[in-house]
């Protein structure tokens, strides 16, 4: 339950979170063995998230 309280508080966990139960339970993903339109939207989300979280100040350059 603590990774669903995580995932609110924190833009990208919920991202990944959301991202990842559509992976789950999408039938099309699941039938097509693609991702479907929703899917590359939320892995876009995911992505933008992870690039603000890298670019935040105080976050240490890799």
């Amino acid at each position: 339950m603590s990774s669903v309280n995580d995932a609110h508080n924190d833009p990208l966990e919920s991202a990944r979170f959301t991202y990842e139960q559509h992976m789950q339970t999408c039938r099309q993903c699941h039938a097509d063995a693609a991702p479907c339109a929703v899917a590359k939207h939320l892995l876009r989300l995911y992505n933008l998230a992870r690039r603000d979280r890298l670019r935040a100040p105080g976050h240490p350059a890799r």
